[in-house]
């Protein structure tokens, strides 16, 4: 059987992994090992965060929400509550999106359900 020489792979493998590693600082750029481990870190990094994103971004749209309610008179918890109650199925992208780009469409949505739930408020 022939002998067969990896170098040329191994070569190109690591060549690539440092480009990978680019900008990194210290001998992460330059070492593979520290550069593979980095690159490693990386990935699983950007793993977690594409998933942390997505309750970041729910934060800042109850953030918007709540502040666009309170300028309207209402709670963000009371808000949700009557949306909910009335079948008005908006979610809180689409909801917090109406508070920054169109207010006046958000504030007739909190009056409307300022005038369902008045009369509630009464009985009680």
């Amino acid at each position: 059987m022939s002998r067969v020489k990896r170098g040329v792979a191994a070569h190109k493998k690591h060549k690539k992994l440092l480009s990978q590693a680019e900008g990194r600082r210290a001998s992460k750029h330059k070492l593979v090992r520290p550069a593979r481990e980095a690159a490693m870190h990386a990935l699983r990094y950007a793993y977690r965060d594409r998933r942390a994103r997505k309750g970041q971004f729910r934060a800042l749209w109850i953030t918007r929400i709540n502040a666009a309610a309170r300028d309207a008179g209402v709670s963000y918890s009371r808000l949700m509550n009557a949306l909910r109650l009335s079948g008005i199925d908006l979610d809180r992208k689409v909801l917090a999106d109406m508070a920054i780009r169109d207010p006046k469409v958000f504030r007739h949505y909190v009056d409307l359900i300022k005038e369902k739930a008045s009369p509630q408020t009464n009985k009680s």
